[in-house]
């Protein structure tokens, strides 16, 4: 059972909460205009975790054939057969339950859009078959982050929780662009949608690069919004050298340094504006 959960975690890519989980506490952060109380941040922590949690291993289940036929992800925990199908289907019930759980424990108005909440996260599992806007249909699904951090603080809805939600939808949505260069070929020949397989590479990361230009006005704007000082904008100054050097190392002819470029940096982004709120906090 303990090697089933390690293999389910591994599949889900736990570690890649750190791209979310920042922003959700930078809503709780505003939304208090200080840290948030230590039930608050242990539920939101759950809740994030949890929602993350159910919809990865969702989206392995409803992508396992597509996985098995590509080759740079037929080796995944699926479809080798690491893992069956209703072992990952409990996960997916438990994680699913475990968020409600949380958002129960929140407040009223998070309990109530908590099942709201998974079916957004879920329903982008099968956009790449139907739309070339699937980076942004994901975009949007994290980019609930920060509004949920928000909502579970304040009780309510803010015009700032959702502009950092939409700095995060074309982020998150950017990078995605990036990413699905590499499955270019494969999209193209099993009628998956995707930005790079309707406009060609090279156009791709130029809509990738408008995104990215789109997050930083929208991190500007909250930065204005929110009274937020000297710290915030360093910060943002820091990220759009991250944000460039993304774009720098990866080119139409080199996507060599892709996992760089997703990884790395977008941890360091995440990590940088909530260190930066903080601060300015």
């Amino acid at each position: 059972m303990v090697k089933k959960v390690f293999l389910i975690l591994r599949m889900i890519k736990i570690e890649h909460t750190v791209f979310a989980l920042p922003f959700a506490f930078m809503g709780a952060l505003l939304a208090a205009r200080g840290w948030p109380n230590g039930r608050q941040i242990f539920w939101i922590l759950v809740a994030m975790v949890g929602i993350r949690s159910a919809a990865m291993a969702f989206n392995r289940l409803v992508d396992a054939d597509i996985d098995a036929a590509n080759q740079r992800t037929r080796n995944r925990e699926i479809p080798r057969g690491a893992l069956e199908k209703t072992e990952v289907w409990i996960f997916v019930a438990v994680s699913s339950l475990v968020f409600i759980l949380a958002a129960h424990n929140l407040n009223r108005l998070c309990f109530i859009l908590s099942p709201l909440a998974l079916a957004v996260t879920f329903f982008y599992s099968f956009s790449k078959r139907f739309t070339w806007l699937s980076h942004l249909i994901l975009g949007g699904s994290i980019g609930l982050a920060p509004v949920g951090g928000w909502l579970a603080v304040a009780g309510s809805f803010d015009p700032i929780a959702f502009l950092l939600g939409a700095a995060v939808l074309f982020w998150i949505g950017g990078f995605d662009i990036v990413y699905a260069c590499q499955d270019y070929d494969f999209d193209c020949n099993h009628m998956l949608k995707s930005i790079p397989q309707r406009w060609g590479i090279g156009r791709a990361l130029k809509i990738s690069e408008i995104c990215h230009l789109i997050t930083f006005a929208l991190l500007v704007t909250v930065g204005i919004l929110a009274g937020l000082g000297p710290a915030y904008y360093l910060g943002l100054v820091l990220i759009l050298a991250f944000l460039i050097t993304q774009h720098f190392i990866v080119s139409e002819k080199d996507l060599s340094r892709v996992n760089l470029s997703f990884f790395t940096m977008n941890g360091l982004i995440s990590m940088v504006i909530f260190v930066a709120t903080v601060l300015s906090l």
